[in-house]
């Protein structure tokens, strides 16, 4: 008998809906960035940040109070350096692991031939700070970041080829699993043939999750043995 050995899977993770709640510390961060940089005034709460990169949801805004992209360029690192300094004020005591979370990463990191990384649209100080404000920096080595890249659907090959870059490893295709609770979590995959996992743990409906066709949904990731099956294929 021949014993076959199990296929490498990257495993990429979404932040914010899908790992954490950060019970709006971003939010204010770049509510009073925006105000002091671009004296931006208006209601953000009609906005809606969820699946976006950090980049898109700043032009997003700016464009709509008529700003050019010269104009927003010319103060985006100050507005970058302003905005973490208020994530770095507003991340402790606020944010908070999902539930299912904790027991979820376990499971992965402990699978011999999982790899963990994430996929984000933080921009990679704005990820550090969130996740270490609860312990969890340290279990992503590496992943792709807002500041990667605008477009969401760019990050997948970053993360691959770092994935490589840290493991030794090629990873292709559906052996590359991308987790996460929004529309664009699941659109971002489907150009590279990744497969992915949509959990409706943050703001986006479970009805408007499913319309996507993810390769597997979960309502939660309290599903921790679901998910690994969906994981493993």
């Amino acid at each position: 008998m021949y014993s076959v050995t199990p296929m490498r899977k990257l495993v990429l993770f979404d932040i914010d809906g899908t790992l954490i709640s950060d019970n709006g510390a971003s939010r204010e961060a770049f509510a009073l960035s925006l105000a002091d940089v671009y004296g931006f005034r208006g209601d953000l709460r009609r906005y809606d940040f969820s699946g976006r990169t950090d980049p898109q949801i700043v032009r997003m805004i700016l464009h709509d109070d008529a700003r050019t992209d010269a104009d927003i360029d010319s103060q985006l690192p100050h507005f970058w350096q302003h905005y973490l300094g208020g994530l770095a004020r507003n991340a402790p005591g606020r944010v908070r692991m999902l539930p299912g979370i904790r027991a979820l990463l376990d499971a992965v990191c402990a699978g011999e031939h999982l790899t963990v990384a994430l996929l984000t649209g933080n921009i990679e100080p704005g990820a550090r700070l969130k996740l270490g404000a609860i312990g969890l920096s340290d279990t992503f080595a590496f992943g792709a970041f807002g500041s990667d890249s605008p477009r969401r659907e760019e990050l997948p090959p970053i993360a691959v080829t770092r994935a490589a870059d840290q493991t030794g490893h090629s990873f292709d295709g559906g052996d590359v699993i991308i987790i996460g609770d929004s529309i664009y979590d699941v659109r971002c995959g489907i150009p590279h043939g990744a497969t992915t996992i949509a959990i409706a743990s943050g703001k986006t409906s479970a009805e408007t999750l499913r319309a996507e066709n993810p390769d597997h949904f979960f309502e939660s990731a309290e599903d921790v043995k679901g998910i690994i099956a969906a994981i493993m294929g």
